[in-house]
Order: structure tokens, then sequence, then C-alpha cells
């Protein structure tokens, strides 16, 4: 169903902005973003919980490992392959996203610990600014690879950061805390957490799709063709490693480890779609065709993954 809504979404945008002059990019999708997909989330965050990081410190320092050095290097190496400056730039985006809005509902179904969950997802999130540093880093260094430019002015990914940690992570997380003090909101947004987050699923694609700058996959297609089979080729590889790698490094007996391997074969492209409509203009929009590809591939990628491999552990 989720797979019907996002494709309806991104198709209604698309179509929105090819026969209209398609919307102009607002910052305000990230505050939107991060209201409705991020703050209901924190809900179960408390921060008496900071001691579990050290009662679970070794399952903490696995997942750091795993989404912040050992996925990068996959995403840069399958990214070159491709020899898309764009391509890989979205790859490598996926690979410093980790989770997502449905993680918890697979830590969940496979009995995995929800207190480090919601943990590794209060890390994730501090650590989105060292997401767009590692992005930064990439564009930096790996431009010469492609023959292309990286921007240096107002338009490099260095200067989002503020704005994004401000709009992700900050006012959402202060909005949860004043949440929580009014019991009939909080209820009410946990009762239809489900339908809040496809709806807003849905206006943000809608809108991202809508974009003038996303009329240029028109151009893309009719241009470079082959970088559409190459993006799917490229999410099908990256989303398999991912998963070779977190099932030979995490014991999924352990409870605390399930929640961190889910951390690590699932990516939020929600946020990473957010955070590539800024960087079109630095590696083209070619960026945006691997996290779409990723909504494909990752949700049935999930479900295998739950119905082959966790209840077999759970058993």
């Amino acid at each position: 169903m989720q797979i019907v809504l996002i494709l309806f979404g991104a198709v209604l945008g698309l179509t929105y902005g090819y026969f209209t002059d398609g919307f102009i990019f607002n910052s305000n999708i990230c505050l939107f973003a991060g209201l409705t997909l991020i703050m209901p989330t924190l809900f179960n965050v408390q921060l008496q919980d900071i001691k579990l990081v050290l009662q679970y410190k070794m399952v903490i320092v696995k997942s750091l490992l795993v989404n912040f050095i050992l996925l990068p290097i996959m995403a840069l190496i399958i990214g070159l392959l491709t020899q898309n400056y764009g391509v890989a730039a979205g790859l490598f985006l996926l690979a410093v996203l980790s989770g997502g809005g449905m993680v918890m509902n697979w830590i969940k179904k496979s009995g995995a610990d929800t207190s480090i969950g919601f943990i590794l997802l209060f890390i994730n999130l501090i650590f989105i600014s060292l997401s767009l540093l590692m992005l930064h880093l990439f564009g930096t260094y790996t431009a010469g690879y492609f023959d292309e430019s990286y921007y240096s002015d107002e338009r490099n990914l260095e200067n989002f950061a503020r704005a994004v940690i401000t709009l992700l992570i900050i006012i959402p997380f202060i909005a949860s805390r004043v949440v929580l003090y009014i019991e009939p909101l909080k209820n009410f947004i946990n009762e239809k957490r489900k339908y809040i987050s496809n709806i807003s699923l849905f206006i943000i694609l809608f809108y991202l799709f809508g974009l003038q700058k996303s009329q240029m996959i028109f151009e893309l297609y009719d241009f470079e063709p082959e970088l559409i089979p190459i993006s799917i080729i490229a999410v099908v590889v990256f989303y398999f490693a991912s998963y070779v790698l977190a099932k030979f490094i995490y014991n999924l007996e352990s409870p605390q480890e399930r929640a961190a391997f889910w951390y690590s074969v699932t990516r939020y492209i929600t946020l990473a779609l957010v955070l590539s409509t800024f960087s079109i203009n630095t590696f083209g929009i070619s960026i945006i065709l691997p996290i779409m590809f990723a909504y494909i591939v990752q949700i049935p990628f999930a479900m295998m993954i739950d119905k082959k491999v966790m209840q077999k552990v759970v058993k």
C-alpha cells in the first residue's frame, strides 16, 4: 500500500510540474517533515534513557561503525562504478542516513529492543550534521574522478547544515517535549500516527517531485536513459551488500543488536529525498534517481528480511 502511495505522490508531482511552472523550493518543507515524520517518533525518547548508551555501548559502537564508516565506503565503491556523479552522490546520501519512518515497526515486529531503537534514532538525528559533512567531503574529493566541478559558493551543502539541524532536529525535539505535556494531543497523534505519516509522505513527495528542478528528470530520461537501469542496479546491490554486512556484524539472537541491525539495513529515504533537493545544483538531477528507486526496493526488502530471517530468529 505504501509503495502505491509513494509512486502516486511522485507521479502526480511530476505531472503537476510538467503541465505548470512547478513549485519553487522552500526550506519550510524540512520543517513540515520534521514535525510530521520525526517529531512523533521522539515521544518515546526519554532523556533518562541516555544511560542505555553506556549499558549497551558496544551495540552503539557497532551501529556507528556500520552506518558512518562501512556503509559509506561500500556506497562510495558502488557509486564510483556507476560513472555518474549524481547517482553516486544519491547512493552515498542514502548510506549516511540510517533508519527511516518504518524502522520502529520492523524493530517491534522482530521482538527487538525498542528502547535501543529510539536511542539509535536520536543518535542518528543528532548526526545529521555529520552526514551532511560526509556528503560535502564526498563531493569535494570525487568531483575530479567524475570530471565534474563541485560548487564552493552559497549552494555548497556545507552551508545548509545549520538550517537542516534547526528544522529537522531542534524544533521537532522541542515540539515533542511540549506535546508530551498535552495528553489529548499526544494520544491523538499516537493513535493517528500511521495516517499522519502516510499523508505527510504523500505531500512531501508530491511537493518535491513537483519542483521546477525536478522536471529535469524528463531531460535526463531523454538524454541519459541508461542512468535508470544503472541506478536500479546500484540500489539493489547496495541494499544486498548492507544486509550481508549487517548479518555478519550483529548477533541477531540479541534484542539490542537486532534493533541496530534494522538501522543498518534500512535507510531514511524521505529525509534523503528532502536533503537531495538542496544539492541538485551541485550534483545534478540524477542524485534523485537512487533515492526514488530506494523507495521501491527498501519496503519489499525489509518485508523479506522480516519473513525469512527474523521469524526464524525470534522462534
